[in-house]
């Protein structure tokens, strides 16, 4: 899996993310000071959507790849420090899974 933080996403960015994720344009992206993208295989995906939304006060969406029918990556939304925490929370998780 790899994993990624963008501290202060710029508006082009949120619009990006805004028109590729799953729930449809119609969904209002979070307010947020940052965002957390992690990639990976669908089943660890589910997984680590799991553990982020449980361990910090986050949101999360999945976002379309170019196979609307396979969700490749996950962005995580929230505070600066609690995307960082759910990123580290998956990272230990999946260690041991």
């Amino acid at each position: 899996m790899e994993y990624r933080i963008i501290k202060t996403p710029s508006k082009g960015t949120m619009e990006l993310l805004l028109r590729r994720m799953g729930s449809g344009a119609s969904e209002k992206v979070p307010c947020c000071d940052a965002v957390g993208l992690v990639q990976g295989r669908l089943i660890d995906m589910v997984y680590a959507a799991d553990i982020a939304e449980k361990a910090v006060g986050v949101a999360v969406e999945d976002i379309r790849g170019s196979c609307p029918q396979n969700m490749i990556m996950i962005a995580i939304f929230g505070d600066t420090a609690a995307v960082e925490e759910a990123i580290n929370k998956i990272k230990h998780e999946m260690k041991d899974a």
